[in-house]
């Protein structure tokens, strides 16, 4: 089986609708509807379950978006250009029109003294997996991977940037526990959340602190788990079976007129209504239809398999903060009023919302969002940044990544895989 390389892999026969970024290959195909979408996704699952290897599956209410990676060696390989062929030869047989424009993936970035201290606070908080010493991965691949890099010179203010980790409301004392025990102490509580720094003074806020904040208090709904979203994770046996409930699944929103995100894995089905998006009229009876759905097929719901992100950054001066991130991400505004948030128009990373900051930190951030953008994109999108008040502070690095900073100093790097390792002259293993 051989190993390719990004660029490898973006040159091979058939893969023009895909991207390769930072962990894997992507694209996203525009569809009508969610039952519009479960149509594809049964025939893509066709051909996974043929080939044996199954890509993971976001689908939304306007398109369905892959992701193709061999999990067992962690890199780009043959099979996955010859599955990304395949789903592309079906999205065309099916008139559908891929838009590989539209995906990105999101990282954080934190800058520490003792990655071993700081990385088991952050595992904990968002209970995900150590991939690697300076790596933390979802082990669901829906939230942001967490990177670790050595600290330049001690940076020991406070943060204008911090992450929200939300968890089953059952499970948020545990957690709390954990966080301590690996250093953490709690700086902030209220009724809802409280703020918990690590060694360092990266802060987390963890939430919800008690049950009739995480839950809908409703009969029929107990299975779902209350954050900043509603969401519900479902294991299946096989790949087929939640093929199943995501068709049942999307036939049951198109129904209520509601979106939702349901993302398909090898281990499971998770439905998700994005964040604040379940105090919509009729989300509950909406969850308690899936809810129905997946008890005829006789699943049961894992609290465990549920997690939420969302990214904080202080502002002195929210408005030019926000134009800055707005262009740099390709995020849209949250429509409500008196909100400062901003998310992912496909609703594939999270949310990014920002809040008024009493005085100035004018040190430098030891936390840092990298966003992996496709290379034909990259250019583009440092340009709008900067043209949004943003500033480039380093580009040596340019193509592979671009350092930029907002109007207030804080940082985002715009990155690009493609290309990296044949600019290193390294070259391909043989797994």
């Amino acid at each position: 089986m051989a190993i390719l390389t990004p660029q490898q892999f973006e040159e091979a026969r058939g893969t023009r609708d895909w991207r390769a970024l930072n962990a894997g290959a992507d694209t996203w195909f525009d569809t009508a509807s969610h039952l519009a979408g479960a149509r594809f996704v049964r025939r893509v699952a066709e051909l996974a379950e043929a080939a044996g290897h199954h890509p993971d599956i976001d689908l939304r209410a306007a398109g369905v978006h892959l992701r193709l990676l061999s999990h067992d060696v962690g890199q780009l390989t043959e099979r996955d250009v010859s599955l990304a062929r395949q789903i592309s030869e079906t999205a065309a047989d099916l008139g559908l029109r891929a838009d590989p424009s539209a995906v990105q993936r999101m990282q954080i970035a934190i800058d520490v003294s003792d990655v071993g201290a700081v990385a088991a606070f952050w595992q904990a908080a968002f209970r995900f997996d150590r991939a690697a010493e300076d790596r933390l991965v979802d082990p669901s691949g829906r939230q942001p991977r967490i990177w670790f890099q050595e600290l330049d010179a001690p940076r020991p203010l406070r943060n204008r940037i911090h992450l929200d980790a939300g968890s089953p409301w059952e499970l948020v004392a545990g957690t709390t526990s954990a966080l301590q025990a690996a250093g953490g102490r709690i700086t902030y509580e209220n009724q809802w959340w409280r703020t918990v720094a690590d060694a360092e003074g990266n802060e987390a806020d963890v939430f919800p602190l008690a049950a009739e904040h995480g839950t809908f208090g409703v009969p029929g709904v107990a299975d779902w788990r209350v954050m900043l979203t509603a969401a519900v994770h479902y294991p299946t046996p096989s790949f087929m079976q939640g093929v199943e409930l995501l068709e049942a699944v999307a036939g049951l929103a198109d129904d209520a007129g509601l979106p939702l995100l349901i993302d398909l894995r090898y281990p499971g089905l998770t439905v998700d209504g994005g964040k604040d998006q379940h105090e919509a009229d009729g989300f509950a009876e909406l969850a308690r239809a899936v809810q129905a759905a997946a008890h005829d097929l006789g699943l049961t719901a894992d609290p465990q398999g549920v997690r939420d992100f969302q990214v904080g950054i202080d502002a002195l001066d929210v408005g030019p903060v926000q134009d800055f991130w707005r262009a740099a991400l390709g995020y849209v505004d949250d429509p409500r009023p008196g909100l400062h948030d901003l998310y992912d128009p496909r609703r594939l990373n999270p949310p990014v919302f920002f809040q008024p900051m009493d005085e100035p930190r004018e040190q430098r951030n030891r936390i840092h969002v990298d966003l992996f953008v496709p290379a034909d994109q990259a250019e583009t999108r440092v340009a709008a940044a900067v043209a949004a008040g943003g500033r480039v502070v380093y580009d040596a690095e340019a193509p592979a990544w671009w350092t930029l900073a907002d109007p207030e100093g804080n940082e985002l790097d715009i990155a690009v895989t493609v290309g990296r390792a044949e600019r290193a002259g390294e070259q391909p293993t043989m797994g």
